[in-house]
């Protein structure tokens, strides 16, 4: 529109400059040695391509130099000249060839220059687009200020396609309050807080509304995503302090691994950010978790979960609304590199007796409502080619924890209560990978070679409940699995996985027991409390076990992994077994017992069946153990016997 071809920069530092530093090669200036002075610089600025710029100050000269370097490739420098000056202001095209991006802006004059601040220019795209009648909301996706074909625009309900200019029109209710675009592969969008802003706020009613995209490319075909399950941060269990010690940095560390060889980085958290039952008695919700979130060094792509409602709502859309203001759209869909992912919330929020000022019993159906099945499939009808790769992250699990038939092998039924249509919807596809947390538990299960679940263990692993000042000073999940997060290592359409284990190199992927060793007793794991309480958690470990057997908890494993130990060169018989993990038991049980606490019923140690037992020949024998993953990533322990059952054994 002609009101955006001239845009005023309005600068008000105050300060007053002498050029200084060497550059020859700007054209001659009406006068050297000018003082420049008012100059301040906004955080961002929309213009359009061959659009003029208005700077307000004093001092400026025609033909002075205006320079923008790149923030992120300081090569990368754009030019442009002062071709009008008054008293208070001076003009210039904005220079040709320049992309959206944060730039550093120089003023040059012969010898002399004065660097102004920093600036993100957004390049728009001439964005007058008519109304039709039955659209309500309207727009352009562009980079660069060309508008972009192709790219799915939504808002929740409707599914649209932007022209060959890149302009999208959505006959939409504004029931999810959201415009939405799928992110197309190989770009990006700016980010608030770390939340990628690929989506729009709408007004409720009739009016037609322009929501507009700016994109920035981006090359993604080769990126990581980091699956963070369960953060439960809600101000107690020393949860911040756990959380600033130990998953902070290691998330970043490994962060850093992968963008210092210049591969990009992007966070999934699969739900429970928060704990709704917290929200209000310790002042902790999800604004609280958005400063934590963002000290994460990575655009994050959130999901919902059941404990991310308002406690005090008893409905589940009136109970999302903190957080669709909060983070963002509860469903939706992007794309990285030449990879489809879904976001879904697979949880309708019931919460009995919730009103304001009262916190309700928090319970839920594991359901994706009917809305957001019939916009599954409108959005995966957008995709043409059915060998296109799927991720799909929602927070409760589709199928149940694994366990083991008379013959050793894996059985898992769905549990999701429309999983069977859930899954009809991802008929044709070729690979479909679904993320799951919410059980604190690492598991892996599927639907025929095409579909698979990898429901991920916790951030926190039992509800921080084992690193907390005067506990077990470790984080073990539910099932014995470390506390951590799962890394998807995409390269175009090739996909690898593993779980990492906070405060552990990636290699950590199983522990021995050396069951000979363990014998859980009130004496040595919980003087506070008695044999008969703990035995009812201890289970089989109550008793003394001395029959040389050794049990291997294998976080990571699916069939596809293979396990083998020696002993002295000679194979071992290797039995998949469903069992306790007797590291939990002492982490948490045992030290709830010993507060004089009654373990919650939720928190306590489950049967795995990510399990494997072998008998050695007697109690002093060392063993090779060999694992190796699906991918041929091997991981070996010299397994040293007898071993002692430790709070912080590997």
């Amino acid at each position: 529109m002609s009101d955006i071809k001239k845009i005023a920069l309005i600068l008000f530092i105050g300060m007053t400059g002498m050029f200084s530093s060497c550059r020859k090669d700007s054209p001659p200036v009406e006068e050297d040695n000018l003082k420049i002075t008012g100059v301040s610089v906004p955080s961002s600025l929309d213009v359009l391509i061959n659009g003029t710029i208005t700077l307000t100050g004093k001092g400026f000269a025609l033909n002075d130099q205006i320079s923008f370097t790149l923030s992120s490739d300081p090569g990368k420098v754009y030019v442009s000249y002062i071709t009008s000056v008054t008293e208070q202001t001076a003009t210039f095209v904005l220079p040709s060839g320049i992309s959206t991006g944060s730039y550093k802006i120089t003023v040059i004059r012969g010898d002399e220059s004065l660097l102004l601040g920093s600036l993100t220019i957004n390049v728009i795209a001439d964005n007058g687009i008519p109304d039709i009648a039955g659209m309500t909301v309207k727009g352009i996706v562009y980079c660069d200020g060309v508008g972009v074909p192709g790219v799915v625009v939504s808002d929740g309900y409707e599914v649209t396609v932007t022209s060959d200019k890149g302009i999208y029109y959505l006959p939409s209710l504004k029931e999810s309050g959201f415009v939405f675009i799928s992110l197309p592969g190989n770009y990006e969008v700016a980010t608030v807080d770390n939340i990628p802003q690929f989506f729009k706020r709408l007004t409720a009613g009739s009016t037609v509304e322009q929501k507009d995209f700016s994109l920035v490319h981006a090359d993604n075909n080769k990126h990581v995503v980091l699956a963070m399950a369960d953060w439960h941060l809600a101000n107690r269990n020393d949860d911040l302090a756990q959380y600033g010690s130990w998953f902070l940095p290691d998330v970043n560390s490994t962060i850093s691994e992968y963008t210092s060889t210049g591969t990009k980085v992007y966070g999934l958290p699969l739900g429970d950010m928060t704990w709704d039952a917290y929200w209000y008695s310790n002042n902790f919700g999800l604004s609280n978790y958005l400063a934590e979130m963002k000290k994460i060094n990575c655009q994050m792509f959130h999901t919902m979960g059941n404990h991310d409602n308002d406690p005090y709502v008893a409905d589940d859309r009136g109970a999302e609304n903190k957080y669709r203001e909060i983070i963002g759209p509860t469903w939706y869909s992007f794309n990285l590199g030449q990879v489809h992912y879904i976001v879904l919330d697979n949880v309708e929020y019931i919460n009995t007796g919730g009103a304001p000022g009262v916190i309700g019993d928090r319970n839920y159906n594991d359901y994706i409502i009917a809305a957001q099945i019939n916009w599954l499939k409108k959005d995966l009808a957008t995709i043409t080619d059915r060998s296109t790769p799927v991720m799909i992250a929602m927070h409760t699990q589709l199928y149940t924890n694994p366990t083991l038939d008379g013959s050793g092998n894996q059985v898992s039924s769905i549990t999701l209560n429309n999983g069977s249509t859930f899954l009809s919807c991802l008929d044709g596809f070729s690979e479909v990978h679904i993320l799951t947390g919410h059980t604190h538990i690492n598991f892996n299960a599927g639907s025929g070679s095409a579909i698979m679940e990898h429901n991920t263990a916790a951030v926190c692993a039992t509800w921080w409940w084992t690193g907390k000042t005067g506990y077990a000073g470790n984080q073990v999940c539910k099932d014995g699995s470390p506390g951590g997060y799962g890394v998807w290592e995409i390269n175009d359409r090739d996909i690898k996985w593993y779980y990492k284990s906070s405060g552990s190199s990636r290699n950590y992927q199983f522990r021995s027991y050396d069951l000979n060793m363990v014998h859980i007793t009130a004496a040595k794991y919980a003087p506070n409390a008695n044999d008969a309480d703990l035995a009812v958690y201890a289970g089989e470990y109550a008793n003394p076990n001395l029959n040389n057997e050794v049990l291997i908890n294998i976080w990571g494993y699916d069939p596809s992994w293979n396990v083998e130990v020696k002993e002295g060169g000679t194979p071992l018989t290797v039995r998949r077994v469903s069992v306790l993990d007797p590291l939990h038991i002492i982490s948490y049980e045992a030290k709830r017992l010993n507060a004089g606490a009654v373990p919650t019923s939720a928190f306590i140690t489950g049967n795995t069946a990510h399990m494997f037992k072998i008998t050695a020949s007697g109690p002093a024998t060392t063993l090779e153990i060999k694992v190796t993953d699906r991918f041929g990533n091997i991981y070996t322990e010299t397994m040293t016997r007898p071993k002692e059952l430790t709070y912080s054994m590997k």
